[in-house]
């Protein structure tokens, strides 16, 4: 299991739970709840990286967490 940081919040916009992943660009999923909102993004970063490696691009190593509240 990849160890990016994932930030969930709610959107109104959307009406569900988005998950963006901030060290890979444009890596983000959403979900009906919050469960799935991880589990999609999860999906999403393998999907990320693997593209990545596909493209010969570079994978930015996890640094954890990213912001403090």
């Amino acid at each position: 299991m990849y160890k990016y940081e994932i930030i969930v919040y709610w959107s109104e916009e959307d009406q569900s739970y988005i998950a963006e992943v901030p060290e890979l660009p444009g890596c983000m999923a959403d979900g009906s709840n919050y469960q799935d909102a991880i589990s999609n993004a999860e999906l999403v970063i393998s999907e990320w990286i693997e593209t990545a490696r596909v493209l010969g691009r570079a994978i930015p190593e996890a640094k954890g967490k990213l912001a403090y509240a």
